[in-house]
Formats: structure tokens, C-alpha cells, sequence
């Protein structure tokens, strides 16, 4: 346990990052009211509107708190028609710079729907899939695929004329991602929903590209050799987005590269509700960041209307995963009291926003999960 408070740093950024990340503090400040709370908050601003506005994605001593933080929440980057010079989204550095420069190798999504959350099919609002079918975690590798710089275009008489990206798919980058998944798998006592079995599925295109094909051999090698009790699968990617919504029982912990992952982690979203309960964990060996990963949602913004929902459940992964990780009751107790008001809320099904057919403000659900948290429920 550590002996001193850990440093939390948020990063409201862009959009509707600041309003859903003001409901995280929220959170964290109404958690702090009744219990062991060793944390100190400090928020920093920064994203593509800071670049517009001051001609830099954020200041130093942002980007120092940020690298020497135990854990950050981050609320969402980009702007329309703001951009780096080099045409990547301003506010970059914020998520895939962090990413890149902390070694966030992980990127780790809980799938899991909660009763009372409804499903927007075709239009109306309705319950599509049991809550008992809904309990799975992606893990994406998060640093290299064809996220990583190896791109480039050929230009002649001011026309663009060949793009190119190249995709990375290393030994470390396979091994890391896919051990953790394991041990996912091994930690989660429940198993899947549809037999209790501990699994991992292995997402690829591995019947097509070499990257595939090391990625499987990667998985097939660590899976025998270091986790024999937990049961190997299998789909191609293609395959895996009908299985998915067809039959999400059958899912326990999901891997899968970068981009594929990335595609399927939003479609998984749909299983819980939306991507407004759909939060993300960029995790390393030393550093941790998470976030509702809605994005910054520009047509929304200033309105008060969004989901907060994916904020507290990124809140939540943080405090969890720190708690975890330094083995401190403390910091587990009060992601177990912040989870327990989430779900109260939810199964009441009266803090519904828009994206649920709802007509309650994204404060007026902060204000909600504030009362579950002490106790009250106005």
C-alpha cells in the first residue's frame, strides 16, 4: 500500500470532455465526503481548442503532471478543422503521445451490461440482450499495428498520388498485450456467462496477413506453455463481429491488434448500451490512463446533455486498478462504493439521458450517482 496520496491528474480536453470529466470529479469529491480517500485532484487543461487558442497542445507543467501521475482521467481531444501541421488531429499528444510516450501497451475495455440499461435498435429503446449474457473484457495492443508512424504519401504536381500505411506487429508488443489477456482471463473468477469456462479468443485475420498469423502463433505459444488451464479460442475477425452481437455469452476476455481491436471494442459497446457506458483503460507497467471514449462529441458540446455514465465507469477502472495494483483496501472499497451506486442508479432507470430516451441532463445524472454514493436518492 502506498504511504502517500496518490496523484490523479485530469484532463478535460475537448468538447464534451470537460462536462462529463466535471461529473468525474464530482464523483470522486462525494467519495471523498465518507471514507478513506487517499488522493489528490489536479486538472490541467489542454487539446486541439488549446491549440487553436495558444498554438500548443497544452503547457509543460501539464504535460509533467501527467507523466508523473499515478493514474489519469481524460476526458475526450480533437475539434473540427483543427489540426497539427502535419494534419493529425490537434490534441494528439494528450491520447496516442501518452500512449506512446508512457507505454500504455493495454488498452482494456469491459464489455458488461447493467439492468436497466437500454438499447437503441432501429430506433426505439428497448432490452435486446440479458444482463446475465453481458460480461466480457477486450484487450487491444495499443501501441504499434497500423496506429504506429509508419506512413507516408507520394505527392507529384500537387497531387496526392499513393498513401501508404504499414503495420507493425512485433514480438514484445504481441507478447505483453496477449500475457495480460491471459492473466485477465485468470483473474476473473466468473468465467464466461454462457458456462462459467475461463477463456481467451484470439481476434484476427490470421487466414490472410503474416501480422495475423505471428499474432495467433504468439497466443498459441503463450496460452500452452504459461496458462494451460485457460481455454484457447479462436475467430477471424470478420466472423467475430456477427458471433459477438449473435451470442456475447460465449465471451470471457477477447485479444486482438490494434486497429481490429479498436473496430470491435466500439461494435461491443452496442452490447452495453451505447458508447455512452463504454469505458477504456490505457494501462502499462508504470502508468495507467482512462476514459470515456465517446470522444469529444463536437455537435453536443456546451449542451449538458451527454452521458456521464462511461466517465464514472472509467472513474471507477481507475480507482480499481490502483487499488490492485498497490494493493490498497482503501482505494478498492471506494471503487466498490462509486460501482455500487452506478449500478443502483442504472437498475432504477431513472437517470436516463438522451441516448437512453431519457430527458435528464448530464448534471442532473452526476447529481444522481452523488446521492447513491451518500446514501440518498432524491
Amino acid at each position: 500500500m502506498k504511504d502517500s496520496s496518490y496523484r490523479l491528474v485530469l484532463l478535460p480536453g475537448d468538447g464534451t470532455g470537460p462536462e462529463v470529466v466535471r461529473e468525474g470529479r464530482k464523483v470522486l469529491d462525494a467519495l471523498a465526503e465518507g471514507g478513506p480517500h487517499p488522493w489528490t485532484l489536479e486538472e490541467h487543461p489542454g487539446g486541439a481548442v488549446y491549440y487553436r487558442d495558444h498554438g500548443k497542445e497544452w503547457e509543460p507543467e501539464a504535460e509533467e503532471a501527467a507523466r508523473e501521475a499515478d493514474a489519469i482521467l481524460l476526458g475526450a481531444v480533437g475539434w473540427p478543422g483543427v489540426n497539427l501541421p502535419n494534419g493529425d488531429i490537434a490534441g494528439a499528444a494528450l491520447v496516442l503521445g501518452l500512449r506512446r510516450d508512457l507505454d500504455l501497451y493495454a488498452n482494456v475495455r469491459p464489455c458488461r451490461l447493467y439492468p436497466g440499461v437500454l438499447h437503441r435498435i432501429s430506433g426505439e429503446y428497448k432490452q435486446v440482450w440479458s444482463p446475465a449474457k453481458v460480461d466480457l473484457v477486450i484487450l487491444r495492443e495499443n501501441t504499434e499495428g497500423l496506429y504506429t508512424p509508419a506512413r507516408g504519401l507520394l505527392r507529384r504536381g500537387g497531387e496526392t498520388e499513393v498513401a501508404i500505411d504499414t503495420r507493425v506487429i512485433t514480438r514484445k508488443g504481441s507478447e505483453r498485450v496477449i500475457r495480460r489477456a491471459f492473466a485477465e482471463a485468470r483473474r476473473r473468477s466468473r468465467g464466461a456467462p454462457e458456462d462459467g469456462v475461463r477463456r481467451v479468443t484470439c481476434v484476427d485475420k490470421s487466414n490472410v496477413l503474416e501480422g495475423c498469423r505471428f499474432f495467433r502463433e504468439t497466443f498459441d505459444r503463450i496460452g500452452r506453455a504459461e496458462y494451460p488451464e485457460i481455454e484457447r479460442d479462436y475467430a477471424y475477425v470478420d466472423a467475430f463481429a456477427q458471433w459477438i452481437v449473435r451470442n456475447p455469452e460465449h465471451y470471457n476476455v477477447v485479444v486482438s491488434t490494434n486497429m481490429m481491436g479498436d473496430i470491435v471494442t466500439d461494435l461491443a459497446s452496442v452490447l452495453q448500451g451505447g458508447m455512452g457506458f463504454a469505458a477504456g483503460g490505457n494501462i502499462g507497467e508504470a502508468h495507467a490512463m482512462f476514459e470515456p471514449v465517446h470522444g469529444s462529441a463536437p455537435k453536443h458540446a456546451g449542451q449538458n446533455r451527454v452521458n456521464p455514465f462511461a466517465t464514472f465507469f472509467a472513474t471507477e477502472m481507475m480507482l480499481r486498478h490502483l487499488g490492485e495494483t498497490h494493493t490498497d483496501s482503501r482505494l478498492l472499497q471506494q471503487a466498490d462504493r462509486l460501482e455500487q451506486a452506478i449500478a443502483r442508479e442504472l437498475q432504477a432507470g431513472t437517470a436516463r439521458t438522451y441516448d437512453q430516451g431519457g430527458a435528464l441532463s448530464t448534471s442532473d445524472v452526476g447529481d444522481r450517482v452523488v446521492a447513491a454514493i451518500r446514501g440518498t436518492v432524491g
